[in-house]
């Protein structure tokens, strides 16, 4: 189906894009909040990646699925982010670390749940985003290695290492 739009808007249907936009801007979304645990600047890098893919669709080859080549893009995109925030926390020299978190903190139906989310907001980005591709969007490590261009053993060593510091974290909250 991918392909028909794909054609459509190499075409010239420059409304065709919003086939695309429909499908996966919801997990789109969810993988940039996983790395920036927040949900502003996750809306906002969504729109860098749809506007990027768009213009950069003409380059795209097939030889992964449209939805792997985008979610690339978004992941891509939200450590570029995460580090243009970091920067911008250095100059100005902030040590209120609630500044750019919390937007993204859902809390749950009871005290675990929200202590799973609290201890997720602890994790590192590569790390909430391993688990969340994982775990919550049940993606095989194949797929995570296309998503993330993570090699397949440092996915695995991330997925290790995510689990061990989540439990920790989940500990310590206790």
């Amino acid at each position: 189906m991918d392909d028909v739009y794909i054609d459509k808007v190499l075409g010239g249907d420059t409304e065709a894009f919003r086939y695309f936009l429909k499908t996966y801007k919801d997990m789109g979304f969810t993988i940039a909040v996983s790395i920036l645990n927040d949900e502003y600047f996750a809306e906002e890098v969504v729109q860098d990646a749809f506007m990027n893919a768009f213009n950069g669709l003409k380059s795209f080859k097939g030889k992964s699925k449209f939805k792997t080549w985008f979610y690339r893009i978004v992941v891509n995109e939200s450590f570029q982010r995460l580090k243009k925030i970091k920067k911008e926390r250095e100059f100005f020299d902030t040590t209120d670390t609630d500044v750019y978190s919390g937007l993204a903190v859902r809390e749950g139906g009871g005290q675990n749940n929200g202590r799973v989310h609290h201890a997720m907001q602890r994790l590192r980005p590569n790390e909430r985003l391993a688990l969340n591709l994982f775990y919550l969007e049940e993606y095989k490590v194949l797929e995570i290695v296309e998503i993330t261009g993570w090699s397949r053993s440092n996915t695995k060593v991330i997925l290790h290492r995510a689990r061990k510091n989540l439990q920790l974290e989940i500990a310590k909250s206790k």
